[in-house]
């Protein structure tokens, strides 16, 4: 078994306006040295052991065709086996 964590954000390129209404708010908190803040998604999977398909390659899949617009947003993820208890 795997946990995956994916993390999905804008590509540098694009605007993110929540982010910058964040960071808006943040500043007039007075936390002036905050330079910039970017708004994302967080996923939590978990993967059984999958004899046909790497857990990069259903991953991946998962993440360009559901979970990500990869025209606007990349994506990256830290994979984790985890030992099963009985």
């Amino acid at each position: 078994m795997y946990n995956v964590k994916v993390y999905v954000t804008y590509k540098e390129s694009i605007l993110d306006p929540q982010g910058e209404a964040v960071r808006g708010a943040v500043h007039r908190m007075g936390f002036d040295e905050i330079e910039d803040i970017r708004i994302g998604k967080y996923f939590e999977i978990k993967v059984s052991d999958t004899a046909d398909r790497s857990v990069e390659e259903v991953i991946e899949m998962i993440c360009d065709k559901l979970l990500a617009n990869v025209v606007m947003e990349s994506y990256r993820y830290e994979i984790e086996r985890v030992k099963e208890t009985v």
